[in-house]
């Protein structure tokens, strides 16, 4: 039995939302649309009330499709939205015609109707820009959120993939307007790619933005991937293949420190994530039932210091700038 669901505030805001964060990016292309109602109603019962998705992903159903998917389990009724805080995002192209994607006012009024329409909800719980818009003054995409949060329909507002430097030129931008500004930056960052350990989580603690990684298992790298090859249950092509040919000796390791810990590789990485002092969340994106019941079970792992500082030997991470590069 997987104990109950430990939350946290989301940043500096007074929002609660769970230490799991449900990942949506495969509901459509990857897992048909029943089974991702029942995954996200398991995701309830365990405690989870985080939901991620974008207005982008829908991958070979089209863009769009895994907001539609979302929008249909809420329109079920039985308290689904009231129990979820929900975060999408903006940003992406959605076709090729001129200012439907990136962060102009125009877009960013567009995108959030379009949003809420295939969301089938009047609010956005957590409103976050997908990419940084180096062509957009922040002063026009602040305008629009502070309208936007004006009328209801955007509670919070987060960021995703930034670098350190924009969450401190976005947030002093914010602050010139008396504008919240960020509560939430979305990276990359597991045990395999921890460069946001120089600038971007010391600007999101600086600032009092909570931080969601995105692919705590580095693409499925750290969820047992050589034990799955050896069962022949897995194969990786492409970059994949190339990522753990470069890393094979240090993933043969950490399998095996997994292995002496009792632990799934996956449950270990995700573990580590949550004793991360930056982490709200991590994302998880289950493709099946069984991925996120095998997911929440990192909720029960206690890492001990000796524990994480085995981890950091396997997986060197990064002090903050500049001192890890300089004294």
């Amino acid at each position: 039995m997987v104990k109950t669901m430990d939350y946290t505030h989301l940043g500096r805001t007074g929002l609660t939302v769970s230490r799991l964060c449900l990942g949506t990016m495969n509901f459509g292309p990857q897992t048909d649309e029943s089974t991702s109602y029942s995954i996200m109603d398991s995701a309830h019962e365990y405690g989870v009330n985080f939901f991620d998705t974008a207005n982008g992903y829908g991958g070979s159903k089209g863009k769009g499709a895994t907001e539609t998917i979302l929008g249909n389990y809420f329109a079920q009724g039985g308290g689904r939205r009231e129990k979820t805080v929900l975060a999408t995002k903006v940003y992406g192209d959605m076709d090729e015609w001129p200012n439907n994607g990136k962060l102009s006012a125009l877009n960013i009024r567009r995108a959030l109707d379009a949003s809420l329409k295939r969301l089938q909800t009047d609010y956005i719980d957590l409103y976050q820009f997908h990419h940084v818009d180096r062509a957009t003054p922040w002063d026009e995409i602040w305008q629009a959120l502070e309208t936007a949060v004006a009328q209801g329909k955007v509670l919070y507002v987060g960021s995703s993939n930034f670098a350190g430097w924009h969450i401190a030129k976005a947030q002093e931008a914010a602050a010139r307007r008396n504008f919240t500004g960020l509560v939430s930056e979305q990276s990359i960052y597991n045990l395999l790619k921890r460069e946001v350990e120089l600038e971007v989580l010391p600007a999101a603690q600086d600032y009092g933005l909570g931080v969601i990684p995105w692919s705590p298992l580095h693409g499925g790298l750290l969820g047992g991937v050589l034990k799955k090859e050896v069962q022949g249950v897995r194969r990786l092509e492409g970059r994949a293949a190339e990522t753990l040919a470069e890393h094979r000796e240090q993933i043969e390791a950490y399998e095996s420190f997994a292995d002496e810990l009792g632990h799934e590789p996956g449950q270990l990485a995700l573990a580590w994530l949550l004793h991360q002092p930056a982490v709200t969340a991590p994302i998880i994106g289950p493709r099946t039932q069984e991925q996120l019941d095998t997911a929440v079970k990192a909720m029960e792992i206690s890492l001990d210091e000796s524990a994480l500082t085995k981890l950091d030997e396997i997986f060197p991470g990064h002090k903050p700038a500049p001192e890890d590069y300089a004294w």
